[in-house]
């Protein structure tokens, strides 16, 4: 043994370098063996080719040290242990035997922060070495004394199994033979001041259900096969209409009101619900392990472990699967923007600010008590763009909603004077997560040409979804922050007050082609004492009813994508709550059903008229036709497919009262037959209509066509050329 100060050091898991002492060593001319096994009683060596017994280790220091020698033998050959333990003597193999796990060319790439894919060495990772299955361990703490892992199988004692350095790139690395998966496990990193903390493992595939914070063993996800039916929603020309859900509140077991449905449950009930209602895409509030229920997900330590509280990842994979044999595609809320400061996370992770900023001008978020990540680092990026390499291609989901880009791109976000530090050339952009952003669009598109992504950023950031290297950051789409708040708070208003705010819902078609937007009715709208959206409308019950109706399909035809969140489809009259389930009983209602049929309706009649999606984003897929009766409160628009003579007209009154004989101009002579009327008796409205209608040759607006119909009371109607 080289010294007093080793066996010091290895006995009270201290020890740095715990491969340089234990395990098989040729030290000069003489084979050495070394084993640290607490509460043995004797330990010998066994010649794994021959089953041989060769050499008894001596007890050397009574913690559990044993050390001894290997006679006429000058080469270190593959060996096991029998170890007694009190009458029982069982063999093991020696997890200090082992040779390096990572190869020469993931350490440089792990070094250099090349590395797409950090998630297939880091973590845990079961496999096979020499014929002995055992689990694969390695954890990036580049600035730890020494890091152990610890768990189910060693009794949670740190002193078993110190981990290897590779120095090249700070990673730690050990092989454990016979861990089984579902262990339990963590990582003790003793810091540079001398404190233990225990570290859930950042690439864990699996973790412990809350208030459990240890990570579990699990396999890597096999990558999933291109899937031949997928919808590739990312050119603007498609139809997208999404439904937002926080799953474990969006139904509730019958029997126990108090157990969410966990993924096949989910995929029995959830995906033909969505699929009968005509949407095109799920989105899932974030499924990543998180601690706190409160955040719905939001605040997440567990990035690649799809949360316990559904189910396993293997669950969650048979559900995206079944997603797609429906038709329907899966999108995940994705958060790369910040993260909690929970003891067992990421914060201070190997006793330095590893994954965050040290300064807390930089890597503190003020609105959410998190931590930012520090996107200069080579590691982080490899963490976070391999994080989203892992949920499309292990799991097969179709994109990703990035959470919080506004946060993201700004140094002063949510700051005051003297609260942040301006970036290296003294502008307030934050540089380096403006490079990650475009980073990840690139690798994204280069190696899932067919995820789309979604960027919620509420600012006037240019290029949100302009192309890399046009120099946007690559989005294929943004929400509309701004088409959200300013036609709710439009339609909050008492119909006799909305003439006098008429550019509310207009004033989104000033900048509605700048960006390939998606207009959201999200999770935010119904939450923090904003009430329902039904709630927020005005009037009595019918007049509440009538406004959200035409609201929804002024949304529909509005350039944009679509995004409705879950209860909203059927008008949940409360607020939501994640601790409750939706309220279905209310589809006992007709006035509830009526809400929910006309977006079926409305979803179907979408997707079944290009003149609705296909030009989205550019100003020839829109025309406005009557845009200034504020006294009237009247809208009218026409939209336009790539086809000049397919076009849908359509017109909302905002008003309770009945435009009788109203002209509004039309693009095209001929007959128009309403295809949408929001008033009619199956959306239970008053049924006040117009059938089909000729054109006649009377100028109006700047057609020489026009129709004379009725508008019914807070009302939008589509109609439908016939030629």
């Amino acid at each position: 043994m080289s010294g007093l100060y080793d066996i010091e050091a290895i006995c009270s898991g201290c020890h740095g370098d715990p491969f340089a002492m234990l395990g098989m060593h040729l030290d000069g001319s003489t084979l050495c063996v070394r084993a640290f096994l607490p509460e043995a009683s004797a330990c010998a060596v066994i010649d794994t080719a021959t089953g041989r017994r060769l050499a008894s280790l001596k007890l050397i220091d009574e913690r559990g040290l044993f050390a001894g020698t290997i006679s006429r033998r000058k080469k270190t050959f593959s060996y096991r242990l029998a170890v007694q333990w009190g009458e029982l003597e069982l063999l093991q193999d020696d997890p200090y035997r082992f040779a390096p796990i990572l190869g020469e060319m993931d350490v440089w790439l792990l070094s250099e922060g090349k590395h797409h894919r950090p998630f297939e060495q880091l973590g845990a990772h079961p496999l096979q070495i020499d014929g002995v299955s055992g689990v694969a361990f390695a954890v990036w703490a580049p600035n730890a004394r020494r890091v152990a892992v610890v768990g189910d199988f060693n009794f949670w004692d740190g002193r078993r199994h110190g981990m290897r350095l590779r120095l090249e790139c700070g990673v730690w690395e050990i092989f454990i033979p016979e861990v089984e998966l579902g262990a339990c496990y963590k990582f003790e990193i003793l810091t540079q001041a001398g404190e233990r903390q225990l570290k859930a493992d950042p690439y864990a595939f699996a973790a412990e259900l809350r208030p459990g914070t240890a990570s579990k063993v699990a396999g890597c996800p096999p990558k999933e096969p291109e899937f031949a039916g997928r919808r590739v929603a990312n050119q603007g020309d498609v139809p997208i209409s999404i439904y937002e859900v926080h799953l474990p509140s969006w139904r509730r077991v019958p029997e126990d009101s108090h157990r969410s449905l966990v993924w096949h449950e989910l995929a029995e009930s959830l995906l033909p619900y969505v699929k009968e209602l005509g949407f095109t895409h799920l989105e899932l509030l974030p499924v990543s392990e998180f601690p706190f229920d409160g955040s719905w997900g939001y605040q997440p330590l567990g990035l690649y472990a799809p949360t316990a509280r559904l189910g396993s990842a293997g669950d969650f994979k048979s559900f995206v699967l079944a997603a797609h044999e429906m038709g329907l595609g899966v999108l995940l809320d994705w958060v790369p923007g910040h993260f909690p400061s929970d003891s067992f996370g990421l914060a201070q992770f190997d006793g330095s600010p590893l994954f965050e900023h040290s300064d807390p001008r930089e890597g503190f978020h003020h609105d959410w008590k998190t931590l930012i990540y520090n996107y200069g680092r080579n590691e982080v990026k490899n963490y976070l763009i391999g994080n989203a390499l892992y949920w499309i291609e292990r799991f097969g989901v179709d994109g990703l909603r990035v959470d919080a880009v506004a946060s993201m791109l700004y140094r002063d976000y949510s700051r005051r004077a003297g609260e942040w530090i301006p970036n290296e050339l003294g502008g307030r952009e934050n540089l380096e997560a403006i490079t990650f952003l475009r980073e990840m669009s690139e690798i994204l598109a280069s190696e899932c040409p067919y995820a789309v992504t979604f960027a919620e950023e509420s600012t006037s950031f240019s290029g949100v979804t302009q192309a890399v290297n046009r120099g946007g950051l690559g989005f294929n789409y943004k929400w509309n922050m701004g088409w959200m708040h300013d036609s709710l708070g439009y339609m909050q208003l008492d119909p006799i007050y909305r003439q006098h705010h008429h550019d509310k819902m207009s004033f989104s078609l000033m900048y509605a082609f700048d960006e390939r937007f998606v207009l959201p009715l999200s999770h935010d709208e119904v939450v923090h004492g904003k009430g329902s959206i039904l709630s927020r409308m005005p009037g009595d019950i019918w007049q509440q009813f009538a406004n959200l109706r035409a609201y929804y399909a002024f949304m529909w035809a509005h350039p944009g994508k679509k995004l409705l969140f879950m209860g909203s489809e059927w008008a949940q009259l409360r607020e939501w709550s994640h601790q409750h389930s939706l309220d279905w009983h209310l589809l006992e209602s007709a006035w509830h059903r009526g809400v929910q049929a006309l977006v079926r309706d409305l979803n179907q009649v979408y997707q079944s008229q290009p003149a609705l999606y296909q030009i989205d984003f550019e100003p020839r897929g829109f025309n406005w036709i009557i845009a200034d009766d504020a006294l009237n409160s009247i809208f009218a628009f026409s939209r336009h497919a790539e086809d000049i003579d397919d076009f849908v007209l359509v017109i909302s009154n905002f008003t309770p009262e009945v435009r009788y004989e109203y002209r509004v101009g039309v693009p095209r002579a001929g007959r128009y037959i309403e295809i949408i009327n929001t008033d009619s008796m199956y959306y239970q409205g008053g049924n006040m209509g117009n059938g089909e209608c000729q054109s006649e040759n009377i100028a109006s607006q700047q057609y020489p066509q026009s129709l004379t119909i009725t508008i019914p009371p807070l009302a939008t109607l589509y109609l439908k050329w016939l030629g």
